[in-house]
């Protein structure tokens, strides 16, 4: 009987300290409880624009992830490329408690007022790849070199097509971004700082004469509307013959709707197909330039801009310095704001395995 009694018990002493122990799930809470109680469990809130485009969902996901590790918590909502709901969006996040608000705007001239919201509050706003503009309730800017993406399709442009050789003329259309994005101004300028001399010698033609931002804008990044404006441009100005060489496209997207538009006016890849450039580099973009319909595309690592976003948010909230390597470049009308710039890598067949599969961005199956 002693012998049983002393062996029940061993059993219960077992399964206490079992139940105790919590498993392989133990280490995670206490670590997950452990960073709450440094952070006070403060709430962030991710506006994001839209996850109609690939780039998005990664901005968004890797921002929770990363903010969720720390043991803050995450209200990360999309708006659909809806204005009216993002602001919707982040009047509810000032109304639920958020302790920071990390904003990439649709059209932030209309989020001035729920931005005052905001600063009212005591709420530090940090711009997320997109300056919030006409507001001085906007503490910090985490985004890409700008003007530099657009310097890098000039130059891409240029030494691919041997234009400091002196070789030419090409036919040559150009593409913007949406105009109530003030990445969209940076990045056109920088396009038309490499590639205007060459316009002006008349290396480069646009038959089109379609150059200044207000004509080649294309609004909310669409690729619709892109594609509609390509079809127009080729019926207009390509249909007696003349063939389109260079098409400077600022977004993924947009190059999509300017390739289907090529093919629906019967171009064939490998067949006098024109050099057309992008940003983002989507899968699919990826997929384009290992088959020749896309040439290039800038690569903007997200896993990079949301690591600098998230350090900004921590040290805001923790009294710091969050870490900026720019005072100068982003007026948004009503004050410079702080940035911090990440650089952008210029991607083609040469350099895709490189930058994209070999720093574990993709998995080669994804581009097969």
């Amino acid at each position: 009987m002693k012998k049983m009694l002393a062996l029940v018990l061993s059993c219960i002493m077992v399964l206490a300290i079992a139940g105790c122990g919590g498993g392989d799930n133990a280490p995670a809470s206490s670590s997950s409880s452990s960073s709450a109680a440094q952070t006070g469990g403060k709430k962030i809130g991710v506006a994001m624009p839209t996850q109609s485009s690939q780039r998005w969902i990664a901005d968004g996901k890797n921002m929770k992830e990363k903010l969720e590790k720390l043991g803050y918590t995450v209200d990360l909502q999309y708006a659909e490329d809806d204005v009216q709901a993002q602001v919707s969006q982040i009047e509810n996040m000032i109304t639920n408690g958020a302790n920071c608000l990390v904003v990439a705007s649709i059209d932030s001239n209309a989020l001035v007022n729920v931005l005052d919201q905001a600063k009212a509050n005591n709420i530090p706003v940090i711009a997320y790849d997109r300056l919030l503009m006409d507001t001085d309730s906007v503490s910090y800017y985490a985004t890409f070199d700008n003007k530099g993406v657009g310097v890098a399709i000039g130059k891409y442009i240029e030494d691919k097509m041997g234009l400091k050789e002196g070789k030419g003329p090409y036919n040559i259309e150009f593409f913007a971004g949406s105009p109530d994005d003030n990445n969209a101004h940076f990045l056109n300028t920088g396009v038309f700082e490499v590639l205007q001399p060459y316009l002006t010698s008349g290396q480069l033609v646009c038959v089109s004469g379609q150059t200044s931002f207000d004509a080649i804008c294309t609004l909310r990044w669409s690729q619709e509307t892109a594609q509609k404006r390509m079809e127009d441009i080729l019926s207009g100005y390509y249909s007696t013959g003349k063939n389109l060489d260079i098409v400077v496209s600022p977004f993924d997207g947009i190059s999509y709707g300017i390739s289907a538009a090529l093919e629906g006016a019967g171009y064939k890849v490998g067949q006098k197909w024109p050099m057309i450039s992008g940003q983002d580099a989507e899968l699919m973009a990826s997929k384009n330039i290992l088959s020749g319909k896309q040439s290039m595309t800038i690569f903007k690592d997200t896993r990079i801009l949301a690591d600098k976003c998230v350090k900004m948010v921590q040290a805001v909230l923790e009294g710091g310095q969050p870490e900026i390597n720019d005072t100068t470049s982003y007026n948004n009308n009503k004050k410079i704001v702080p940035a911090y710039l990440c650089s952008p890598v210029p991607v083609d067949k040469s350099n895709l395995q490189k930058e994209l599969i070999d720093s574990g961005y993709y998995k080669k199956a994804e581009l097969e």
